[in-house]
C-alpha cells in the first residue's frame, strides 16, 4: 500500500475537493480570457499589455497559476502512486515514484517563479 505522505491534501476527500476547486478557478480564469479575446478581435500589443499590467488581471493570473500546480501536483501524484506501483516495478517502484514525484515538484516550482516573474516583472 502507497502512504500520502507526499498528498497534497493529505486525504483523498481533500485532494479531490482541491482538484474541483482549482479546475473550476482554472475555467473561469480561461473563459474570461477567451471572452476578452472575443470581445477585441483586433487586439494589439498595447491593450495586450494593458490588460496584464491591470493588478486585478495580474491576480487572477497568478491565483490559476498557483491553481494549476496545485491541480498538476494532485494529478501527477495519483499517476505515480497508481501506475508506479511494486506490482509492476517490483523493488524500484518506490525509487521511481520519488524520482518522479520530485522531478515533478521540481518542474512546477521552476513554473510558479517563472510565472510570477512574468506577471510581476521581479
Amino acid at each position: 500500500m502507497v502512504t500520502n505522505v507526499t498528498s497534497f491534501g493529505r486525504s483523498g476527500l481533500y485532494d479531490w475537493l482541491i482538484q474541483r476547486i482549482t479546475a473550476v478557478i482554472l475555467a473561469v480564469y480561461f473563459v474570461t480570457l477567451f471572452g476578452y479575446l472575443l470581445l477585441n478581435p483586433d487586439l494589439d500589443y498595447q491593450q495586450w499589455l494593458k490588460l496584464f499590467s491591470a493588478t486585478w488581471m495580474r491576480i487572477a493570473s497568478l491565483m490559476a497559476l498557483m491553481a494549476l500546480c496545485a491541480h498538476a501536483w494532485i494529478g501527477m501524484w495519483t499517476i505515480s502512486t497508481d501506475y508506479l506501483t511494486s506490482d509492476m516495478l517490483g523493488g524500484k517502484a518506490t525509487l521511481l515514484r520519488f524520482l518522479f514525484q520530485t522531478a515533478c515538484v521540481v518542474l512546477m516550482f521552476i513554473y510558479l517563479v517563472w510565472g510570477i516573474q512574468i506577471l510581476w516583472g521581479i
